[in-house]
């Protein structure tokens, strides 16, 4: 019973970072499109922070919850917004800004709730009955912004990184490139067996992220720390 109250303990924590995480990422390529000359996610109703605008059944409730359940962190994605490049008024840099938007997000919102971290953590009393709680929501919206971030940076189709590369790429190159998207599948699965074998190949991908986001909490406790 200690252990489920502490798996729901845990997903209570999670649940505010890991929803405006894949939010704000969805949202901020519909508002990219759209500033680019592209309304259909604008016209779908999914520039929007309502989650329900954005969820998917797998990556926003089913995943994520089987991760809190096996004692992973919470983890998944929300349903992609509807991209139509044709509409685009310049389309190489439309393909390259609206796809850079969501891990942009990511990293901006990741650094603005280590900021909050920070002052929390040096602000305010320890004896605050509140106070472990919003350290430990900030630290992992820290982490899963940054994650998220560095995940969808990674250049394989059809992660928004890959898009970003072939928005540089022409004619064979780029046909070859985005063709490549049929070998992805066997890559994630790769690295999924992998991991239920103890290499975790991901993690060691994802090592940037991590370190990013702790030298950023640990720059803001010292900057505010050193304040006053």
């Amino acid at each position: 019973m200690n252990d489920l109250n502490s798996i729901f303990f845990n997903i209570a924590q999670s649940l505010p970072g890991f929803l405006l995480a894949i939010v704000v990422h969805e949202a901020a390529h519909a508002w990219m499109a759209n500033k680019f000359g592209d309304p259909t996610a604008k016209n779908q109703g999914r520039l929007t922070l309502n989650p329900a605008a954005h969820y998917d059944p797998w990556g926003t409730i089913f995943f994520p919850l089987l991760a809190a359940f096996t004692n992973f962190s919470m983890i998944g994605w929300a349903r992609p917004v509807p991209i139509e490049i044709r509409n685009f008024k310049n389309l190489r840099s439309g393909i390259f800004w609206v796809s850079f938007a969501g891990p942009l997000s990511n990293l901006i919102l990741g650094t603005l709730s280590a900021l909050l971290l920070g002052l929390i953590a040096t602000k305010t009393s320890t004896d605050w009955e509140y106070y472990s709680i919003f350290i430990r929501m900030l630290r992992y919206s820290v982490f899963i912004n940054f994650i998220l971030a560095f995940f969808n940076l990674i250049p394989l189709p059809p992660l928004d990184g890959s898009k970003m590369v072939s928005s540089f790429l022409k004619g064979t190159a780029l046909y070859k490139y985005e063709n490549f998207a049929r070998y992805t599948p066997m890559i994630f699965l790769l690295v999924m067996l992998l991991s239920f074998m103890g290499i975790h190949t991901l993690g060691y991908l994802l090592v940037p992220a991590q370190v990013l986001a702790n030298y950023l909490m640990f720059s803001f406790v010292g900057l505010f720390g050193g304040i006053g």
